[in-house]
């Protein structure tokens, strides 16, 4: 079974620069940040919040070493940085990434089901496929990644069943289009802060908010 498909869909576009590794890179690879009115840090996922942007890269590693004076000297200002920042960051990330595949269901473009992802597969019609990270190793292993598509496991079956309008799901695919292409870059962030020694470790984590 390929797993990961293209790697270099999201690479083209503006550049920032992260504050703690200093390397240069597409802002898809990267979380903004903002102070807020009280002097606190606050991840601004959707990229609209008012004010100086600072950018750290979408690991956990980084955001939990940017807390570590980054965030003050960036914005050249004592600042407050939450304990949980990274864990906030994604949660707001999963819950960007359900409501990207929510609104793809509505407009036809995805579909959740062994059955139903594996004709749509079979039909050369999927961007990406979503299986949960904690379903059947043996199950997930029966579907494919087509070549140009992309695989993401970083969601639970409860995640990806608020998606799509369920208790739970572990199989789901999107048709090519636009927001197929937000959930590739949103998701691709999500896994990076759900990686742990290079396998998903979205389960066991805080549920997104209902």
């Amino acid at each position: 079974m390929t797993r990961g498909g293209a790697k270099n869909d999201l690479t083209d576009g503006p550049e920032r620069r992260c504050i703690v590794t200093g390397e240069v890179q597409p802002k898809q690879g990267l979380i903004r940040f903002v102070i807020g009115p009280e002097g606190q840090v606050v991840p601004d996922i959707l990229g609209k919040l008012a004010g100086r942007g600072m950018w750290v890269t979408a690991e956990r590693a980084v955001i939990e070493a940017a807390r570590k004076g980054q965030f003050s000297r960036s914005a050249k200002q004592p600042v407050t940085v939450p304990d949980n920042l990274a864990d906030e960051v994604e949660r707001q990330l999963a819950r960007r990434v359900v409501d990207l595949i929510a609104m793809a269901r509505k407009a036809g473009d995805a579909v959740a089901g062994f059955e139903k992802v594996k004709e749509r597969l079979a039909n050369g019609r999927v961007r990406v496929l979503l299986q949960a990270s904690d379903g059947s190793d043996r199950g997930k292993s029966k579907l494919w990644t087509p070549t140009g598509a992309r695989y993401f496991g970083c969601l639970t079956s409860e995640e990806l069943g608020l998606a799509f309008g369920r208790q739970s799901v572990i199989h789901g695919a999107l048709a090519t289009g636009a927001l197929a292409d937000r959930v590739v870059e949103e998701a691709a962030k999500l896994k990076s802060l759900r990686e742990v020694g290079g396998s998903d470790a979205a389960a066991g984590k805080d549920k997104v908010a209902r």
